[in-house]
């Protein structure tokens, strides 16, 4: 089940394709061009953290967040003097927008439920403003989804009071401060009459437990990214590894098979497979990211301590 898995996504596009670790593959290229190029029925888990909002890595935004510009990209207000990571605005998205944002989670819905074999999750990060579209995509494209991962998580995102008009209206703020961060946790049906069944044949059907007398939980608490991880891999939305390795862990259940992360950006997913000693495969078209994941993986990999990192 895992060699053939593991020969074929090797097999795609071997020139784009790099070895950070050993299990651990990065490929140059659109998550789109290599999932139709991918046989069916190939992988075993997906954890995402997708473009939440698209424009925000497309044209003159993501020209402007390198350049430190601003655009879409909004730098928030210092904390102790600490200089914060830019956010993206979601509020600035026009219907169109969002009618294109639509069309590209369906696409991916579609492609990637072909890639996965029957009973295999996917885990896919999103934001409170935009997850009701997103994650509707991936029911209609005939995913089962099985619940909600929610990371309490501290930002400084929203909690400001009206723009220009902060003195005259301070006992308002315009939307709440962000506390949580969404993700939705979806399976593709399984082939067999039950969920035993087909972890027999495929390896899927389940979420790995934490241990065996306790389960994976919904409700995970997780401080921001830390500066010596984005020290390591400098992408604007590296996650934790501390979060990362349990979403990661929890989707093979039975430690075994391919996961594959779409948009590798700074590389946290295949680094946190790499910890666990998962085979993993990812994907990431930008150039920049790419040389960014191929040195950071590695070096997010051995970070931490086998007592600090997740069990």
């Amino acid at each position: 089940m895992e060699a053939a898995a593991w020969g074929a996504v090797q097999a795609i596009r071997p020139e784009a394709t790099s070895t950070p670790c050993d299990g651990t593959v990065l490929v140059v290229a659109d998550a789109f061009d290599w999932l139709a190029a991918l046989p069916r029925d190939s992988v075993h888990g997906i954890v995402t953290d997708p473009p939440y909002g698209l424009i925000e890595y497309e044209g003159q935004d993501h020209d402007k967040l390198r350049a430190g510009q601003g655009g879409v990209w909004r730098q928030p207000p210092s904390f102790d003097g600490a200089r914060r990571s830019p956010l993206p605005r979601f509020t600035v998205l026009t219907d169109a927008d969002k009618k294109r944002l639509e069309g590209f989670f369906g696409q991916l819905a579609q492609a990637t439920l072909r890639a996965l074999v029957p009973g295999a999750h996917l885990i896919l990060a999103s934001n409170p403003l935009l997850s009701t579209t997103t994650f509707a995509c991936f029911e209609a494209a005939g995913f089962e989804k099985r619940g909600e991962i929610i990371r309490l998580v501290q930002t400084l995102r929203g909690g400001d009071r009206p723009k220009n008009a902060e003195a005259e209206f301070q006992e308002v703020t315009v939307m709440p401060r962000a506390g949580w961060e969404p993700w939705g946790l979806f399976r593709k049906p399984i082939s067999e009459k039950t969920v035993a069944a087909n972890l027999r044949r495929w390896g899927t059907g389940g979420l790995r437990r934490v241990s065996r007398s306790e389960p994976f939980r919904d409700v995970i608490a997780s401080s921001p990214t830390r500066a010596d991880e984005r020290a390591l891999a400098p992408h604007p939305s590296l996650k934790p590894q501390r979060f990362i390795r349990q979403l990661v862990r929890a989707t093979l259940p039975l430690g075994l098979g391919v996961l594959y992360d779409p948009f590798a950006g700074g590389g946290s997913t295949l680094a946190a497979a790499a910890r666990l000693g998962y085979k993993a495969v990812g994907t990431e078209r930008d150039d920049t990211y790419a040389s960014i994941a191929r040195r950071g993986i590695p070096l997010l990999r051995d970070l931490y301590s086998d007592e600090e990192r997740p069990q």
